[in-house]
C-alpha cells in the first residue's frame, strides 16, 4: 500500500479438522506515527461457525479499541465496512508515540494475577490449582464464602469465565463479580454467609497468551467436546469437568452453573437441554431477574439448548449441554454482545462489563435462593 496504509491479514484460527475458522480477534501496536494519518484495512474475515460458512465475525457492527497506554480502551467514533471484500477501514491520528488497537478491551493473564494479588489475604477466598493446559499453565477454582458461617443450608453457584480466549469480555465480567463477592458491601456479605461461589476465571490461558480466538493448543474449541473427553489433547476440558463433576459426586449441592461467553450482535439465555423442562422455572426467574436488574439485553427469549451443537458429529457438546449429559446438572449459558448495546445507549466498554459481573452475582443469588 503506502507507508501509512496497511492491508492486514487477520490470521484468525481453525480446529483440529482445520474447519471452522474464526477471525475475530485482533490486538496490535503503531509505533511512531504521531500526528499523521494511519490506515489500516482488516481483511481475510470469512470462516465458519459450526461448519457453516461464516462471513465473518468483524463487520461495521464491532467497532475495535485503541488505547494509548492499555490501561483506558476507548471504541473508534466510526469505521469504514465494505461488505463485498469483505473489509473493516480503520483511519485514525495517533496522539502518542504508541497506540495500541484491538477487537476488544484485552484481559490477559497478568490482569487476573494482580486482581488476585489484591486479595491474597482475604479470609473468604480460597484458591486452588485443578489441572494444568497442554503448555502447562495452570487452570484455577476459586472458592468465595465464608467459611466461619454454616454450611448446611448454603446455595451453590458454579461461575465458567473466559472458555474461548478471544472473549475478554467474560473476563472482565470475572473481576467485576470477584470485586463484589469479596467487598465490604453488606449484601457481599450476606451472600457469602449464605453460598459457596466455585469460580473457574480463565478456562482457556494458553489461547490468551497466545492471542488465539476459541481454539486450544490442539486446536479443540473449549466449549465443545464435552463429550470427547481426551486429557492429553484437551486437558483444559479434562480438568474442569472432573471438578465440578466430583463436587457433585461427594454429595454436595450444586444450586446452578453458569458460563458466560460473548458474541458480535446478539445477547442471550440458554438453559440444560432437558425434554422435561425440568430446569425451566430456574431459566425463566434468572432471565426475569437479569432483565430487570442488569444491563443483560436479550435479543430473543430464553429456550432450551439442543442436545449438541452438531448433530451426528461426536465432539460437539457444549459445557451446558454435556453437563447435563453427564449428571443432569443444571447448568446455563449466557452470550453478551460486543455490538451496541440498546439499554446502555451505547458500545459496552470495561466499566460495563465489570458492573455486569456484579449485577450477575447478585441475580444468580436471588436466583438460587427463591
Amino acid at each position: 500500500m503506502t507507508a501509512t496504509h496497511f492491508r492486514c491479514h487477520v490470521a484468525g484460527e481453525t480446529d483440529q479438522e482445520k474447519r471452522n475458522r474464526q477471525a475475530n480477534w485482533y490486538y496490535f501496536r503503531v509505533d511512531n506515527a504521531s500526528g499523521r494519518e494511519v490506515v489500516v484495512d482488516l481483511v481475510d474475515l470469512p470462516g465458519e461457525y459450526n461448519y457453516k460458512p461464516n462471513r465473518g465475525a468483524v463487520t461495521r457492527d464491532t467497532v475495535p479499541v485503541y488505547s494509548l497506554d492499555q490501561k483506558v480502551w476507548k471504541h473508534f467514533d466510526s469505521v469504514d465496512y465494505d461488505d463485498q471484500t469483505p473489509r473493516l477501514r480503520l483511519r485514525f491520528t495517533p496522539q502518542a508515540a504508541s497506540m495500541w488497537i484491538a477487537h476488544v478491551a484485552p484481559y490477559t493473564a497478568d490482569h487476573l494475577a494482580r486482581l488476585l494479588g489484591e486479595f491474597r489475604r482475604h479470609p473468604h477466598l480460597e484458591r486452588a490449582v485443578i489441572g494444568k493446559t497442554v503448555e502447562g499453565r495452570e487452570l484455577l477454582l476459586l472458592t468465595v464464602t465464608n467459611p466461619a458461617a454454616a454450611p448446611k443450608d448454603k446455595r451453590v453457584v458454579w461461575l465458567m469465565f473466559r472458555q474461548h480466549s478471544w472473549e475478554a469480555g467474560s473476563s472482565w465480567a470475572a473481576d467485576g463479580a470477584l470485586r463484589f463477592l469479596l467487598s465490604a458491601e453488606p449484601e457481599a456479605a450476606r451472600l457469602r454467609d449464605s453460598t459457596i461461589v466455585k469460580i473457574l476465571p480463565m478456562c482457556d490461558p494458553d489461547g490468551v497468551a497466545r492471542g488465539g480466538v476459541r481454539f486450544n493448543f490442539h486446536g479443540y474449541d473449549l466449549n465443545r467436546n464435552w463429550d470427547s473427553l481426551d486429557a492429553k489433547r484437551m486437558p483444559e476440558i479434562a480438568a474442569e469437568r472432573k471438578a465440578v463433576l466430583d463436587w457433585v459426586d461427594a454429595g454436595n449441592r450444586l444450586d446452578i452453573f453458569l458460563t458466560l461467553h460473548n458474541t458480535e450482535t446478539s445477547e442471550y439465555l440458554d438453559g440444560p437441554p432437558d425434554p422435561e423442562g425440568r430446569h425451566d422455572a430456574l431459566r425463566d426467574r434468572l432471565f426475569r431477574l437479569l432483565v430487570d436488574a442488569t444491563a443483560f439485553d436479550p435479543s430473543r427469549p430464553p429456550r432450551r439448548e439442543d442436545p449438541t451443537s452438531t448433530p451426528g458429529r461426536r465432539g460437539r457438546m457444549n459445557v451446558v449441554q454435556g453437563l447435563w449429559h453427564d449428571r443432569k446438572l443444571p447448568a446455563f449459558l449466557i452470550k453478551q454482545r460486543i455490538a451496541f448495546h440498546r439499554k446502555l445507549g451505547r458500545l459496552p466498554g470495561v466499566e460495563d462489563r465489570q458492573k455486569f459481573g456484579a449485577d450477575l452475582v447478585r441475580a444468580l443469588w436471588r436466583a438460587v435462593a427463591w
